[in-house]
């Protein structure tokens, strides 16, 4: 079985940014305590997958938007995709 970078891609994306999100905001709402690193691996079981499934949903739209954005700072005028 061959696995492709666009299926793993995510999945690594979303580990790392589940790892610091969930470790930042555990350390902010519990402070650095014996129980911390218990606390930010329970957190961090939880949104991992979520983070997973939220950056497949993204992925297709995060560069639409994107583009978008950049045309509006810039003050380019739209460009209309039709795919």
């Amino acid at each position: 079985m061959k696995v492709s970078p666009q299926f793993v891609g995510p999945i690594v994306m979303a580990f790392i940014m589940a790892m610091i999100m969930t470790g930042f905001v555990t350390w902010m709402n519990l402070g650095f305590n014996d129980a911390f690193f218990v606390n930010w691996g329970r957190a961090f079981v939880f949104a991992w997958p979520v983070a997973s499934i939220a950056a497949f949903l993204a992925l297709p739209i995060a560069p639409k938007i994107t583009l978008r954005i950049v045309r509006l700072i810039n003050g380019t005028p739209p460009h209309h995709d039709h795919s």
